[in-house]
């Protein structure tokens, strides 16, 4: 009775919603590998040298509605004060229309990096839109489709600045008046790479004796200061030195472009465009520049190109610029940018237009200087002589205002010992601007009485004189009609996780459930600004204290930072935490990072970025990291060995047995373990980095830990470490280490750290447990179904694979020509994303279920591969040649096999319905294959004009 009494009162299904497969289809796949549970399958898989014996202590999941309550109590002890903080972060109206749509629309968040083109055209359009809406605002040539946050995008500008410039110089000037955390994170990049950071005021400085490659400016300044930088810029230019501007585009609609001034580099942040502050982020930065620098410049870009009907197509541009592919010779690790929140930037854009936005900017402005007139009356000085949205007044005690403003509900800047700074924005009130004149003593001020006569005081020699907006993307939805239409527009040409499985291996596309994206929302999440008191951030505080302790007990490492706001800059600072042990122990010449030859191509990319020397290491035939060259290479570098960077499983899918052993060789020869936690799904309940010899590990919130990709970003890649790197972990508030910042805010992207609470809270040890046998298992019955069909490249000694497992196609191009383009494009008629392609190995599919996937929606998948597989046998047989096939041609658009003239051999059926189920759930691509080749010989990356369409068909 009691039994069936508990299961009556069992309130956690979530476990159950969020790993897809019922019991009985588990069972059915386990007993299709030969095994009778899962546990059977796990002692096959996972070597018991590094199996874990305990449970985690994360306690019983919790059901959503519980975990929801719960963590509205601690959103609850956050203090909700209005803060005129500014320093690049600023309150905002998200309009409802794009919150619903966009942030809080699956089939937007839940979108993958927009690789395959073809299925990406509308996530790419807005991406397009946000770049041209960057290239008109700052006067730039060129903007890339977003960056992680404005610090590092300053850090990124740097050393684009060092690479382009005919200077020989080593310095890069800074300009006193940045952002404080702008300059931290640049000094911070800088050290490690050998560049000289001088910090002084711009136009004070004798700039012809700086031995400068570069410099960077706030414009306006950070104590609201607007300047003309036009004298600075051209005695930088004279020394053939590169000039970076860091901007505020609401300021931009009023003031001179950077480009007019000269610019070589434009930097920023989109926050205020309708993105919630969210304690720090994930917002969407940006870098525009000159083309001529096109291939130097960090980050996505988008580019027009045409289909193989001739037809306008978007596409990733110039994608030779990327980590992945110049690996060692990187100059960025940049692997995520925050595409989604570019997306609420550019439909911010959209829906104001240029004079939304310029009301916006001018309603700012004036009370701005409403507020310098009032307090001008009483006789306050002022250390900006002009101002757009800052205000810095000189006062004689700092603190007592700072505290009389958080009496009557605002945040203000304390600039320095003298002078306290107040940014407004768009959400400024005039009952604002008298409770402040209150707490400067002026309450005999009425608002009203000094509006009208209020100037907007901008310099009249940098107001702006150029257009904004010339296309007309910007002139069509402004009302809340057409704007839906067009999100839903562009929403429908992409396949996201809502539509289908998107099986990329090494990607981990798993469910991100709606209870947990719904707290992001949350005003009481959404609207702290990320530099106010601790005091007021209570509730953020315990909810990431509380997340990495979990982190903690899953990974085995005893410490965790969450401020690395992407997995690559989780590596960054984990190997900035190695050098700084070594240095600490007298070993600073230890410099040489070993790297296997299949690693992510984010590894050596950020090695090189800490001033590190990789060497590879060879991998044998089976993907296994070749213990003989790694024992060599340690001894021929024995001195100098800092680190080794491994993935594990690895990067082929497979637990390698000798990973202890591997660790402590390193450790042997003086070096430290860095374990790339990109595939941590595999091990979460099962095994931790921490405890079989890691010593350190950056795990993808945005993968393991329920946290969407957001068709690129966010991502979030939080470090953990053993007890001896904890005091080399980022700087925070409550962290004052010498490592200093790796990110704008002291807690990277903390307004989607709800998501990751809530799903570790609601699955629970065991349900966590399940979900990494899940996704085992899920490989592992892909790889058994396909096996007959296509070589499956990597095994254990078992015949197993991890959570991922990888096909080879080359043997099958060889017969037939067909490559694993034809079979990705071909994937899509089918209605599936593509897996990932040429990677760790040319030629070959990897495949990555994940737990999340129903064995229907497998099944479905691995259908489709093998119809696929019989289509490639009739090219083989010589019935259709393989550029006449429907594989060479896909994918088919409804275009296509509409159209009144029909050239191909196959029928207008198998192109477009190649099995049954899809007559009743078809996605058609927008566009047909994209050409590549034309768009990079031909680049376009901003909106083209309607006139560059005549004539296309």
């Amino acid at each position: 009775m009691m039994s069936k009494l508990h299961d009556l009162f069992d309130k956690n299904s979530f476990v159950a919603r969020h790993n897809g497969a019922s019991e009985q289809q588990k069972i059915a796949m386990l007993n299709s590998l030969g095994f009778d549970s899962l546990e059977e399958m796990l002692d096959k898989v996972v070597p018991k040298s590094i199996r874990r014996t305990d449970t985690m202590n994360i306690g019983e999941g919790l059901a959503e509605y519980e975990a929801l309550a719960k963590l509205k109590s601690l959103a609850r002890q956050n203090k909700q004060l209005k803060s005129f903080i500014g320093m690049g972060y600023y309150n905002t109206h998200t309009p409802a229309v794009i919150q619903r749509n966009i942030l809080e629309n699956p089939a937007w968040y839940t979108a993958y990096t927009p690789y395959q083109a073809e299925i990406s055209q509308g996530r790419m359009e807005a991406m397009l839109n946000f770049q041209t809406m960057m290239t008109d605002l700052t006067g730039m040539e060129l903007a890339n489709a977003s960056l992680l946050d404005e610090a590092t995008a300053c850090a990124e500008a740097m050393t684009l600045c060092q690479r382009m410039s005919k200077s020989k110089g080593k310095v890069f000037f800074v300009d006193k008046n940045c952002h404080p955390q702008n300059i931290a994170v640049v000094q911070n990049r800088a050290k490690q790479i050998g560049i000289e950071v001088v910090v002084a005021k711009a136009v004070e400085a004798n700039l012809t004796d700086c031995d400068l490659f570069g410099i960077l400016l706030q414009y306006p300044g950070s104590n609201g200061e607007i300047a003309d930088f036009s004298g600075v810029i051209e005695v930088v230019h004279s020394q053939k030195g590169l000039v970076t501007m860091a901007t505020d585009l609401l300021a931009l609609t009023l003031l001179t472009p950077p480009g007019d001034f000269g610019a070589d580099v434009v930097v920023g942040n989109s926050q205020r465009f309708g993105v919630p502050l969210g304690y720090g982020g994930p917002h969407a930065a940006f870098m525009a520049t000159k083309e001529k620098f096109k291939r130097s410049m960090p980050g996505r870009l988008i580019g027009v190109s045409l289909d193989s009907q001739g037809n306008p197509a978007l596409r990733l541009a110039l994608q030779t610029r990327e980590q992945h592919i110049r690996r060692e010779k990187a100059t960025s690790n940049i692997c995520t940018a925050q595409a989604l929140l570019a997306v609420m930037a550019s439909m911010y854009a959209l829906y104001h237009g240029e004079s939304g936005l310029k009301h916006i900017a001018n309603r700012v402005a004036k009370l701005t200087n409403l507020f310098k007139a009032g307090l001008k009356k009483t006789g306050f000085c002022f250390v900006n002589s002009y101002a757009f949205d800052t205000l810095s007044i000189e006062v004689d005690d700092v603190n007592s205002v700072m505290n009389k403003a958080v009496a009557v509900g605002y945040n203000l800047r304390k600039l320095n010992e003298t002078a306290v700074s107040i940014a407004f924005d768009e959400t400024t009130e005039l009952v604002d601007v008298e409770r402040l004149w209150e707490v400067f003593g002026a309450s005999s001020l009425v608002a009203d009485e000094l509006f009208n006569e209020t100037e907007t005081s901008l310099p009249s020699s940098l107001l702006r004189n150029s257009p904004l907006f010339s296309h007309d993307v910007f002139e069509h939805y402004h009302s809340e009609t057409e704007m839906m239409r067009y999100m839903r527009y562009l929403a429908d040409k992409d396949l996201a996780l809502d539509r289908a499985m998107i099986p990329l291996g090494s990607c981990t596309m798993k469910l991100n459930a709606a209870a947990e994206l719904q707290p992001i929302s949350w005003t009481e999440f959404a609207n702290i600004h990320p530099f106010v008191p601790l005091n007021q951030a209570d509730g953020y505080q315990k909810m990431i204290t509380e997340l990495e302790e979990m982190l903690c007990d899953i990974t085995g490492y005893d410490a965790v930072s969450l401020q690395p706001n992407s997995g690559a800059q989780g590596e960054y600072a984990g190997l900035l935490a190695i050098n700084a042990f070594h240095k600490s122990n007298g070993q600073a010449h230890r410099n040489i990072c070993l790297i296997p030859a299949s690693a992510h191509g984010t590894n050596p990319a950020s090695a090189q970025m800490t001033g590190l020397k990789v060497v590879v290491v060879k991998t044998t035939e089976q993907g296994d990291i070749d213990m003989d060259d790694l024992t060599e290479k340690c001894e021929k570098h024995a001195e100098n060995l800092a680190a080794i960077m491994i993935t594990y499983p690895s990067t082929h899918g497979v637990f390698e047995e000798n990973v202890t052993e591997i660790c402590d060789l390193i450790h042997c020869f003086g070096g430290q373990v860095y374990i790339d936690g990109a595939n941590m799904n595999a091990m979460v309940g099962v095994a931790s980095p921490g405890k079989f010899g890691g010593d350190v590990s950056h795990l993808n919130l945005h993968k393991t830990f329920a946290i969407p990709h957001g068709g690129g970003g966010p991502g979030i890649g939080p470090i953990g470490v053993k007890s001896h790197l904890a005091k080399f972990l980022p700087k925070t508030p409550k962290n004052k280490s010498e490592v200093g910042l790796v990110s704008a805010a002291p807690w990277g992207s903390a307004g989607v750290l709800p998501i990751s609470w809530m799903y570790i809270s609601m699955m629970g040890a065991k349900g966590l447990y399940q979900a990494t046998a899940n996704a085992i298992l899920n490989a592992n019955y892909i790889a058994k179904k396909l096996a007959p069909h296509y070589p499956i490249l990597y095994t254990d000694s078992n015949g197993m694979v991890a959570h991922e497992c990888i096909i080879d196609l080359r043997p099958i191009k060889e017969i037939s020509g067909v490559g694993v383009d034809d079979v990705v494009k071909r994937l899509i008629d089918y209605g599936f994303h593509a897996p990932t392609m040429s990677f760790p190995v040319a030629g070959t599919l990897m495949i990555e279920p994940t737990e999340s996937e129903s064995k229907a929606e497998i099944d479905r998948f691995c259908d489709a591969m093998i119809a696929i597989r019989k289509e490639i046998k009739r090219v083989e047989s010589e019935e259709w040649k393989a550029e006449e096939s429907p594989l060479r041609n896909a994918p088919h658009t409804a275009y296509m096999v509409t159209g009144d003239k029909w050239k191909y051999t196959y029928s207008r059926e198998l192109a477009a319905f190649p099995v049954e189920s899809l007559k009743h759930n078809k996605y058609w691509a927008p566009v047909s294959r994209v050409d590549n080749v034309y768009g990079d010989r031909n680049l376009v990356c901003s909106c083209p004009s309607i006139e560059s369409y005549e004539g296309v068909k």
